[in-house]
């Protein structure tokens, strides 16, 4: 009896042992598929995770002079002031353009040692290291489409080329396009003189747009050399032009040639920014209108699509004193940045027109 009882008390132990192993087995079967489920929740939160691009933009810099004028109070002559400390020109505003994401300007002029030059007025050229001005200022990137850049004939065109290329820096216009990637997206940046609208200029547009494109570009900037000098308000050229651009693909479209500033206009959701003004100018010793101003855009990409965009407007002096120019372009503050902001939005009023 006692080795029957003592067989069942087994038989039984077995059976217990055997439903808390299948009890067990089902609780790690649970949590191994909790956790799987857990992994691929964060792996979809982290494909839709917001990442935002945000583009600096600046007028005209002539970094150097024209040499039919007085060495007294050029580019130059600031240069050796400062003791060739390249610095100086960007200081007041390399703080801006080193917490964004791109930081492109208008290179109006040759850095070459050319002395065959063009028949015509106004004339500039400046040293191939004047790049350190770029470089040390936080500048990525250049236009080369504008009247200066062939002052010095076809060798100061290829020297700047050749010397930008060395510098590490970027340069888009003419023949050249610039395609760079921040953050997994490419970026392309395109440079076009603005004289005219005429179907060869769109479809010159629109072949460098549909490159880019092609070559998987997830946002395009176009910038323009047009307008009429001194003129603060843009010419049908201009409108054309921009909404042209935009109608084609372009995501963004900066101006500059005028000298002064002009509006902003939105166009199907898109900025054209029709005059930013000079910027480190070394065109002009002192000009009368020292107002300018500095275009920042960020663009919002959820899942590598762009979802949001929002323009901002940063008031400057091409100066940092007013008596004549120094070349450091200058954040306004107070009053004056208040009276450029309304100069500009008496500009952008009606321009839809």
């Amino acid at each position: 009896m006692r080795k029957k009882r003592f067989t069942l008390l087994i038989v039984w132990l077995i059976i217990i042992s055997f439903a808390l192993s299948t009890v067990l087995a089902i609780l790690v079967s649970a949590d191994t598929e909790t956790q799987l489920i857990n992994v691929e929740d964060a792996a979809t939160t982290k494909e839709e995770d917001w990442s935002t691009i945000i583009i600096s933009a600046a007028g005209d810099v002539t970094l150097g002079r024209d040499a039919d004028t007085s060495y007294y109070g050029s580019f130059d002559h600031e240069v050796a002031l400062q003791k060739s400390n390249y610095s100086y020109f960007m200081k007041n505003v390399k703080y801006i353009f080193e917490n964004d994401d791109l930081t492109l300007v208008n290179l109006e002029g040759p850095l070459t040692s050319a002395t065959a030059k063009a028949e015509k007025q106004f004339i500039f050229k400046g040293k191939a290291d004047y790049t350190e001005v770029l470089k040390q200022g936080s500048i990525e990137a250049v236009n080369l489409a504008n009247n200066h850049m062939f002052d010095y004939l076809d060798q100061g065109y290829w020297d700047t080329v050749s010397n930008l290329s060395a510098a590490g820096l970027g340069y888009f216009g003419f023949e050249h396009k610039y395609l760079t990637e921040v953050k997994g997206l490419k970026i392309g940046l395109l440079g076009f003189l603005g004289w005219d609208n005429s179907k060869q200029k769109k479809e010159e547009i629109k072949k460098a747009v549909d490159s880019l494109k092609d070559e998987g570009a997830s946002l395009i900037i176009a910038s323009f050399h047009w307008g009429e000098e001194r003129n603060y308000t843009p010419n049908q050229i201009q409108k054309d032009l921009g909404r042209y651009s935009i109608d084609v693909g372009v995501d963004l479209v900066l101006g500059h040639h005028p000298h002064v500033i002009q509006g902003i206009e939105t166009y199907k959701g898109k900025s054209i920014v029709y005059s930013l003004g000079n910027f480190s100018f070394g065109g002009n010793k002192n000009p009368t209108d020292k107002d300018a101003y500095i275009y920042q855009h960020s663009f919002s990409f959820k899942n590598n699509v762009l979802q949001q965009e929002e323009g901002q407007v940063i008031p400057i002096s091409v100066s940092s004193v007013k008596n004549r120019n120094n070349y450091q372009p200058t954040p306004l503050q107070g009053i004056e940045a208040d009276r450029v902001m309304n100069k500009i939005r008496s500009y952008s009023i009606g321009l839809e027109k």
